[in-house]
């Protein structure tokens, strides 16, 4: 039998996340962040990406347990089991998405997305983007309410929502989904290499402001935005066996 991983417990606020907290950590232990093995974290998954990048620089894996509305990166709750849980966890890994927006100021504002970084209409009228892929102007302009860069984590997220593709976590791809696209009208986006860098150009942005969003850090009024996934950083979740997260963007395209 494997010994036990030293547990660092971390809670979301609501009060059922705070209720497992105080039975787990009595059950189990918690140690500091410093000592500790495994992060588990306890809530929905917005609390999940919180941990992620509030703990990136520790290198640590991470087992979400879910105690909130929304579980796609967390594992079944229970209060059983928790140590055999872990010894058998499988590990996927993850790259965050870099943006780099420039304000109407000229004020450069940096941001890591593990879902997704969208571009959002911040007034009454459609944004105006112009659209380029590694240096390639791909598209001169697009007409939407917004546009978004999804990683295959967050594909099942907002991407998904804006009809976008579910991506398996393997293919080494980004989708570029537009939402709500008026002009061209039946563009429904594109499937990208990971290495691809992607660049968005607000057109007219006087009169249609623009804002941008990396995993709800936002940034008003930008001119430009550049995305690119991050290989440097690794985010690294634990799921139970069979419940991964390619077990689950497969089965979601099955409901």
């Amino acid at each position: 039998m494997q010994p036990s991983k030293r547990i660092a417990f971390l809670a979301g606020e609501a009060e059922v996340a705070q209720k497992a907290l105080v039975t787990l950590t009595a059950a189990y232990g918690s140690v500091p962040l410093d000592r500790a093995e495994v992060i588990v974290a306890l809530g929905g998954d917005g609390f999940m990406l919180h941990t992620l990048h509030g703990m990136q620089a520790l290198g640590l894996p991470v087992y979400g347990m879910n105690c909130g509305t929304i579980g796609f990166l967390m594992n079944e709750y229970a209060e059983e089991g928790l140590a055999e849980r872990l010894a058998a966890a499988e590990e996927e890994v993850i790259n965050p998405l870099a943006m780099r927006a420039v304000t109407a100021d000229g004020t450069l504002h940096r941001a890591l997305a593990i879902n997704e970084v969208s571009l959002l209409r911040a007034g009454p009228q459609a944004a105006k983007l112009k659209v380029t892929i590694d240096g390639k102007v791909r598209m001169e302009e697009l007409i939407c309410d917004g546009a978004l860069v999804s990683t295959p984590a967050g594909s099942t997220a907002y991407n998904y929502s804006a009809h976008g593709p579910i991506l398996p976590i393997g293919a080494e791809v980004l989708a570029l989904t537009p939402m709500a696209a008026f002009r061209p009208r039946r563009w429904r986006g594109a499937i990208l290499p990971k290495t691809a860098h992607v660049r968005f150009d607000a057109l007219e942005a006087d009169k249609r402001p623009v804002m941008a969003d990396a995993d709800g850090r936002s940034v008003r009024n930008v001119v430009s935005v550049e995305i690119r996934s991050e290989a440097s950083i690794r985010h690294r979740i634990l799921f139970d066996p069979g419940h991964g997260l390619e077990e689950r963007l497969t089965s979601e395209q099955f409901v």
